[in-house]
C-alpha cells in the first residue's frame, strides 16, 4: 500500500544527513547514512493532518496537556506494548535529549556520575559532560546470545555513592539490543537498592524485530524514574521537535515543569508536532507495519550481502533499530584508515564505531532507513572500501 522505494531527494531542504554532511565528514559529495533519520516521506495521515492544520492558518501559542494528545499517547501504549500508562504522569519537552538533561540537573550534583551501557549514543557523552557529570561506563559484552550486561558489575557501579543516576537506552543505540523483561526488572530493582534514579531512553520503541519484545520501564519502574520518547525516529518528524515523557512522582513532575516553562520558557509546544503525534498514534499503524517491515527487510539484505563477501563477519541484523551496528573486528581493519578510504575513494559517509565510545573501536553503524536502492549502492561501496584494504 505505501511505497518505500521511492527515492526522495533531500538535497536543498537543510537536510542534517545530506545538505550538511561535511560538518561531520569533511566533504560534501557523500552518499550519507549517518545520523538516525530516515529517507522516507512521513505517513499520508500525517500529511494530511498536517495539511488541515496548516489550513487553518493561525498558529498561536498552545498547550500540549490536551485531551487529544494524552489519549493518543495512551492509546500507542495500550495497543502497540500492553501497556496502561496513567496520562497524569506525563510531560512534554522539545526533544528527549533536553529532556535528559532536565533531569540530569535535577536528580543529580556536579561532579556525580552518570551509568550508561557502552558503546553509547554519542548525545548521551554530551548530554552528561554539557552538565558537568562524570560519565560511568559500564561494557555491554557481545555474545553468541546478543549484546549482555554484567549485572555484578553494573551493581558495583550503582553501589558506588556519586553515581546518583542510571541513564538507559532502551532499545539500545547503537547495538540494536532490546532489554528483556527479566533484565529490565533486575536493573530497576539495583536501582531501588542503591537509590538510584533512572532515565529510560526509550525512543526506538517501535523498532523491535521478530520475537523480541520491547517492554516500557514504567511497567518494571522502582524509585525515581522517568521515561522518555517520541513519535520523531519511528515516523521520521524529527524536524518538527516535540518529545514526551513519564516522571514517576509527582514532586519531579512538578521540578521538571516549572524549569520548562518558568527558567526555560518552552511551555507552549510545536503546534504541528502535536498533530503529528496524534494523527501517527490514531491512525499510523499500517503504515508504520508496512515500514518495519521494509526495515527489516533491509537489514537482512545487509547481512546477506556482506556475509556473502566477507564470510569471516557472520553478522546478523540487530534485534532494534535501523542501525546496522557492523562488527568489523574479524577483519582486522584499522578504523581510521577504513573511514578514510570510504570518504576520499567510494565517497560514502558511514558512522565509525569509535563515535560512541571507545567500545565501539572495530565497529561501524549504518544507517538503513532508506530506500533499498540507496541501501544497495552504500554496501556496494562499503564492500569496495574494505576490498581496499584486506
Amino acid at each position: 500500500m505505501f511505497d518505500f522505494s521511492a527515492v526522495v531527494d533531500r538535497h536543498g531542504t537543510w537536510c542534517t544527513q545530506w545538505d550538511y554532511i561535511a560538518d561531520r565528514f569533511g566533504a560534501a559529495d557523500l552518499l550519507p547514512f549517518t545520523i538516525s533519520d530516515m529517507d522516507f516521506a512521513t505517513a499520508p495521515c500525517i500529511l494530511d493532518a498536517l495539511q488541515t492544520r496548516i489550513g487553518h492558518g493561525v498558529f498561536g501559542y498552545s498547550r500540549w496537556k490536551n485531551d487529544e494528545f494524552l489519549a493518543a499517547v495512551a492509546h500507542w501504549f495500550r495497543q502497540r506494548f500492553n501497556s496502561e500508562i496513567d496520562t497524569r504522569a506525563l510531560v512534554y519537552g522539545p526533544s528527549v535529549i533536553y529532556m535528559v538533561s532536565e533531569l540530569i540537573r535535577q536528580w543529580s550534583d556536579a561532579g556525580d556520575g552518570v551509568v550508561i551501557h557502552t558503546p553509547a549514543y554519542d548525545a548521551f557523552y554530551n548530554a552528561i559532560a554539557g552538565n558537568n557529570r562524570q560519565v560511568v561506563s559500564v561494557g555491554l559484552h557481545k555474545a553468541a546470545e546478543g549484546w549482555q550486561c554484567d549485572m555484578a558489575e553494573l551493581e558495583a557501579v550503582l553501589a558506588q555513592p556519586q553515581n546518583n543516576i542510571l541513564l538507559l537506552c532502551s532499545p539500545h543505540n547503537p547495538t540494536g539490543k532490546v532489554w528483556t523483561r527479566a533484565e529490565l526488572t533486575t536493573m530497576a530493582e539495583l536501582c531501588a537498592r542503591h537509590n538510584v534514579a533512572v532515565i529510560s531512553d526509550e525512543i526506538h520503541m517501535d523498532m523491535v524485530w521478530g520475537n523480541h519484545k520491547y517492554t516500557p520501564w514504567c511497567d518494571v519502574a522502582q524509585g525515581k524514574w522517568a521515561l522518555l520518547t517520541s513519535g520523531s525516529k519511528s515516523f521520521n518528524i524529527p524536524a518538527l521537535t516535540g518529545a514526551y515523557g513519564l516522571i514517576g512522582d509527582e514532586a519531579s513532575r512538578t521540578a521538571y515543569l516549572q524549569a520548562l516553562k518558568g527558567r526555560d520558557g518552552l511551555s507552549s509546544p510545536s503546534v504541528l508536532a502535536l498533530v503529528a503525534h496524534i494523527a501517527a498514534y490514531q491512525q499510523g499503524e499500517a503504515w508504520l507495519d508496512e515500514l518495519r517491515a521494509y526495515l527489516e527487510a533491509n537489514l537482512r539484505y545487509v547481512a546477506c550481502t556482506l556475509n556473502a563477501a566477507f564470510p569471516t563477519l557472520k553478522w546478523q541484523p540487530p534485534e532494534a533499530t535501523y542501525l546496522a551496528w557492523i562488527d568489523l573486528r574479524p577483519l582486522n581493519i584499522d578504523d581510521k584508515a577504513l573511514q578514510k578510504v570510504l570518504i576520499e575513494q567510494e565517497k560514502v559517509a558511514i558512522m565509525p564505531g569509535y563515535t560512541y565510545g571507545d567500545e565501539g573501536n572495530g565497529f561501524i553503524r549504518l544507517n538503513a532507513g532508506c530506500p533499498r536502492s540507496k541501501l544497495e549502492e552504500g554496501v556496494k561501496r562499503l564492500i569496495a572500501g574494505i576490498n581496499a584494504l584486506v
